[in-house]
């Protein structure tokens, strides 16, 4: 357990000391990320595309993804709706029309083609597929050491992420509630619990979830994780403009660890510049979970 939580939390230490400043620097480390994460999804296609009875897997995946996006993102939806209900988060905004959903959504889409690319490809019969687990793995590392850069980059304090009340409080509903709906899905699904807790501790994370199911229980639970966490985006993005005016912390919490990247544009355009702070503690710290509750579930 310790060596495995090593690996994951080790680059992002060591990402962590480093602090960029300049703005080209901190784009090119933007894009290099997005370059490791299609990366990544392209080599768990091929992964995928390796598996015995194909057609019996992806059915599994498709039931194992439904019912997990079901329990995590529904006590999500439930435990934060309640809260908002009890400690209603009104606050003056200057809030202004929000995208087009159908653009954010095909944004979001972009990412399967990487893994429909690697599928695809896995299924010719091409000789450096062996390598494909041991790619994933040197690119997740990098991955980890770029995303603890931007942590560190992101110019949040402990001071400022401490005092933020609605952040810290959405995370812990958030947290809390996803490994209650993954526990819920394990049952369900006949899974061991801490299976079922480690697929719901993405938070939105597809990216990352995916890689470390995949390199833990092979790529069925994690193309399961990818797309579950994947589904929390698609569905954040369609459900901002009709909630964020009267349910902001639902909102919010909803988004989980996307909120500090690719949802924080919609939820300061729908919501006000009041979104900003809390959106990105919630992200910092949900970003912060996924690496140390996944790989502590994955290896106990």
């Amino acid at each position: 357990m310790y060596s495995g939580l090593l690996i994951v939390l080790l680059p992002i230490f060591i990402g962590y000391l480093i602090k960029l400043k300049q703005r080209k620097l901190l784009d090119f480390i933007n894009k290099l990320l997005g370059l490791f994460v299609y990366i990544i999804l392209f080599f768990m296609g091929i992964s995928l595309a390796q598996l015995d009875d194909l057609g019996g897997n992806l059915q599994s995946i498709m039931i194992y993804s439904g019912v997990f996006f079901a329990c995590t993102f529904g006590c999500n939806f439930i435990a934060l709706m309640v809260f908002d209900v009890i400690r209603p988060w009104k606050e003056s905004n200057n809030a202004e029309a929000l995208p087009s959903t159908l653009k954010m959504i095909l944004e979001s889409l972009q990412i399967c083609i990487s893994l429909v690319a690697g599928f695809l490809v896995g299924l010719l019969p091409l000789p450096f597929f062996e390598y494909a687990s041991k790619v994933i793995e040197v690119a997740l590392i990098i991955l980890l050491f770029i995303v603890g850069i931007q942590l560190r980059s992101s110019g949040m304090t402990i001071k400022q992420i401490l005092l933020n009340k609605i952040g810290l409080m959405t995370t812990v509903i958030v947290a809390i509630t996803a490994l209650i709906g993954g526990t819920i899905a394990a049952v369900i699904l006949d899974l061991p619990v801490k299976t079922g807790l480690a697929v719901s501790s993405g938070f939105g994370w597809y990216s990352l979830s995916g890689i470390l199911l995949t390199e833990a229980h092979g790529p069925i639970l994690g193309s399961t994780a990818f797309f579950n966490d994947l589904l929390r985006e698609l569905f954040a993005v369609l459900l901002i403009p009709s909630l964020i005016r009267r349910y902001r912390m639902t909102t919010l919490g909803l988004c989980g660890a996307t909120s500090m990247d690719f949802t924080l544009p919609i939820l300061q355009k729908g919501g006000g510049v009041s979104m900003v702070p809390p959106a990105i503690v919630q992200g910092f710290l949900l970003s912060l979970l996924v690496p140390i509750l996944m790989t502590l579930f994955l290896h106990i």
